[in-house]
Formats: C-alpha cells, sequence, structure tokens
C-alpha cells in the first residue's frame, strides 16, 4: 500500500508540474539592432511610438526573446548579408544583453555556419572544411563554449540554446548529413557533433536548457524517427523545438497529431514551436510568384495572418506540453529607412506605418489564456 501511494503521490506531482510549467511567448529579433541602427521606430496598433524590447514585453505578453549567431558572417555571400546575416559575437552580445536587461529569458540559436542553417543547406563554416570528423566536433566544442563564456562575462547568461537550427538532415554537410528516417552510420557522425555542442552547454550554462530543432512538424514519421535516433545515440538535451509554418508543414490539425505523439512517445521533453510565421502581404516579396500564393490557406491580409495565429494558439493552449511559442523574424519593419531590399511580409509589424499587426495582439493569448 505504502509503494502504491507514493508513485500515485509521484504521478500527481508530475502532472502538477506539467500542468504548471512556465510558457514563454516571444520571437526571433535577430535583425533588431540593425533596424534600429537605421533610426525604425516602433508603434503600437494605435500608433504610439514605444522602444522594440519594451513594445513586445508590455503590450505583446512577451517573456522571451530568440536569437541566432552564425560562425563568421563576414565569409557569407552578398546576397546572404542583404538577407540579414550579420550576428557575429560581437553583434549578438549586445542585442543578448538588452534582452536580458529587459527582464526577458534569452533563446540562443546556433547556426554551425558562416550563413543560414536549414533544411536545405547546412555549410560548414569556411575555417572548419579541412576537419576531419574529430577536429569538426572539437570546433563544435570550442566555437560553443567561447561563444558562451563571453555572452557569461558580459551578463548575457543564455537560458535556453539550440545545437543547431533546422537540423533534421544533419548539419555540417557534408561529413554529418543524415537521412532523418535510417539510422545509419552518419548518425554516429551528427550524434558525436551534437554531444560536443552539448558538453560545451552544460559545463558554461549548467542551468540553460538544450533545445535540439527540427523542421518536419508536418511529417510526425520523420519527427518520430529523428528523435528516437537521438535517443538510440545518447544524445543529451530537454526539449524538442519545431518550426512550424502552414505553408510548408501542412495544417493545424495535423500539427495537433504530431504533438499528441510527441507527449505520448517522448513524455519527459517539453515542446517548443521555435519558429512560426505567416503572411500578411506579398508587397515586394521577391519570394512568391504569385500574389495569390498560400491563400488557400488563409487570407493573405492582417486578418488573414490573426486568424491563423488565432487558431495556432487556441490550439496550443490544448497541449500541456508545448511551453514556448517564438515568431520568427518578428522585428521585420520597413516603415523607416530600408534594410531590406526584399520583404517577407510575415512579421508582426506593418511594414508601411511600423505599427503592431493583428497577430501581434492574439499571440499573447498563449500566456494569458483569459483574454
Amino acid at each position: 500500500m505504502k509503494t502504491i501511494r507514493i508513485t500515485l503521490l509521484a504521478v500527481s506531482l508530475f502532472a502538477a508540474n506539467t500542468l504548471c510549467a512556465q510558457r514563454f511567448l516571444g520571437g526571433d529579433i535577430s535583425l533588431l539592432p540593425t533596424y534600429e541602427k537605421a533610426g525604425t521606430q516602433y508603434r503600437t496598433a494605435k500608433g504610439k511610438v514605444k522602444p522594440a524590447l519594451q513594445l513586445f514585453k508590455e503590450d505583446g505578453g512577451w517573456n522571451s526573446a530568440r536569437v541566432r549567431i552564425f560562425v563568421d558572417p563576414a565569409n557569407a555571400s552578398a546576397e546572404s548579408k542583404a538577407e540579414g546575416v550579420c550576428q557575429d559575437l560581437t553583434y549578438v552580445t549586445g542585442l543578448c544583453k538588452q534582452i536580458k536587461q529587459s527582464g526577458m529569458s534569452l533563446m540562443l540559436d546556433f547556426h554551425y555556419s558562416d550563413t543560414w542553417a536549414d533544411p536545405g543547406k547546412q555549410f560548414t563554416p569556411k575555417a572548419w572544411v579541412q576537419a576531419d570528423i574529430t577536429a569538426l566536433g572539437d570546433s563544435v566544442y570550442r566555437h560553443t563554449r567561447y561563444v558562451l563564456e563571453t555572452l557569461k562575462t558580459a551578463d548575457a547568461t543564455p537560458d535556453m540554446i539550440q545545437v543547431g537550427n533546422e537540423i533534421t538532415n544533419g548539419m555540417l554537410w557534408p561529413t554529418g548529413h543524415v537521412d532523418p528516417t535510417k539510422d545509419d552510420i552518419r548518425w554516429d557522425v551528427l550524434a558525436s557533433f551534437l554531444r560536443q555542442g552539448v558538453k560545451a552547454c552544460r559545463e558554461v550554462c549548467p542551468k540553460a536548457k538544450i533545445i535540439i530543432h527540427t523542421e518536419r512538424a508536418g511529417d510526425w514519421d520523420v519527427t518520430q524517427s529523428y528523435y528516437l535516433s537521438l535517443l538510440n545515440h545518447g544524445v543529451d538535451y530537454d526539449i524538442i523545438g519545431l518550426s512550424y509554418y502552414p505553408m510548408w508543414h501542412k495544417d493545424i490539425p495535423n500539427l495537433s497529431r504530431t504533438l499528441d505523439s510527441l507527449d505520448v512517445c517522448f513524455p519527459n521533453k517539453e515542446v517548443m514551436i521555435v519558429e512560426a510565421a505567416f503572411y500578411y502581404s506579398h508587397q515586394n516579396d521577391r519570394w512568391v510568384t504569385d500574389k495569390k500564393q498560400h491563400s488557400d490557406l488563409y487570407p493573405i491580409t492582417p486578418e488573414g495572418q490573426a486568424q491563423f495565429t488565432h487558431e495556432l494558439v487556441t490550439m496550443f493552449n490544448g497541449h500541456n506540453n508545448v511551453t514556448g511559442l517564438y515568431w520568427w523574424f518578428a522585428e521585420e519593419n520597413e516603415s523607416g529607412k530600408p534594410v531590406m531590399t526584399s520583404w517577407l511580409n510575415r512579421g508582426l509589424f506593418d511594414n508601411h506605418t511600423g505599427r503592431a499587426l493583428p497577430a501581434f495582439y492574439e499571440l499573447k493569448k498563449f500566456v494569458d489564456k483569459k483574454q
């Protein structure tokens, strides 16, 4: 009887902790210093100008922010630089200090590349290209450790750390490339890189939570296979990080089924949506070929973006394992001096007026369900 009572108590405490887990709301704001340097003004929906971080926190309910870091973005192409690749350690340290001083938590996103690291490309940094497997792992460790030690010294210690960005297909290609559906010898290589990155995080920032970030939330079989491979290779981490964009990852009910399945298969892991976004316009967007593109999902209007956000947050509020939601490129705001040559129009501010869009306020319901 005593054993049964202890077991029931443990289950009850676990359930209580799950239900009471803190939720993190924010966005990736990695280009904010560039906008601020250009004199860009951020406004409430009614037009009141506020400092960006103050606006995010006071009006948007944010309690967190995400920042990316590249190995040496000076080596990135001119095209990538024009798309916002500039986040070296000096740049990132200043932004991370601002975030921490504002009272928000900080998520640091390591791109182990000199430029964008995503499903279609995970370029090995120029300085590491000639390295063998052992040396690459050592480079991951030393780079990660140096960045974190620098931030810690600057009183900008991350609270959450992504070891890699959208790494379903691995990282540091071609050496660390994997097929997420096959647990072959290449997984030994990728796992060795991840363990080195995690080791540096645990040593320098022992209180930080580690995130492994993938981008196939619309495909449960791939997602399950990937995180089972992490388990089988002994990769230490705390949070399953997912990207979710409805134009690439199927509809919200499908994502909900993935979250349900993650809760069953990986009950001890929190889940965070570390990237999410949808369009409110297609103006000046060179990547869109038709002004009606993706309008079969939601209207390409501020109202359509808000509808997507409302449905997404409503679904998340039915999943206790989801503890974080971060909007990608939330700070996009071309209302002042131009920063981007092409617009994405998936941010939370109108590119003409700088005013917060309706979706900005819908997001707040993720941390305040009463609204």
